[in-house]
């Protein structure tokens, strides 16, 4: 899947914006219903995309240990962290522009002259 792993970044920073703070493995399960792609995102991606992300400045977490059980980490999106989701959001708007323009002149190339409804409801949606 390569830089498919990519989309989970966007995806944790908006769930922790919708959050405000969360465990990794609360992250985990959320992230099948935001998933931008149809590739199943496998945990260990996460924990290296929250790694990258701490690492970059766009999350900060910290041992939580105020339960009973081990410690576990809490992540929260830095300021920087909500300006780069921001980028993320322009950058896939034009993505999903683009890609929608795209599939409409390739189902033209292969299906014929008319278009399929759907892909006029997304070319629509995505304008």
């Amino acid at each position: 899947m390569g830089n498919l792993y990519r989309f989970v970044e966007p995806v944790v920073l908006f769930l922790l914006k919708e959050k405000g703070q969360s465990y990794g493995y609360e992250l985990a399960g959320k992230l099948a219903e935001h998933a931008l792609t149809d590739a199943e995102i496998e945990a260990a991606a996460l924990y290296r995309t929250l790694r990258q992300l701490e690492g970059n400045g766009f999350v900060r977490s910290e041992w939580d240990s105020g339960h009973n059980g081990p410690a576990r980490r809490l992540y929260v999106l830095t300021e920087l962290g909500e300006s780069h989701l921001e980028e993320w959001i322009t950058v896939l708007d034009h993505m999903s522009a683009s890609m929608a323009q795209f599939v409409l002149e390739a189902q033209a190339e292969c299906a014929g002259p008319e278009p399929r409804e759907e892909a006029v409801e997304v070319a629509a949606i995505a304008g």
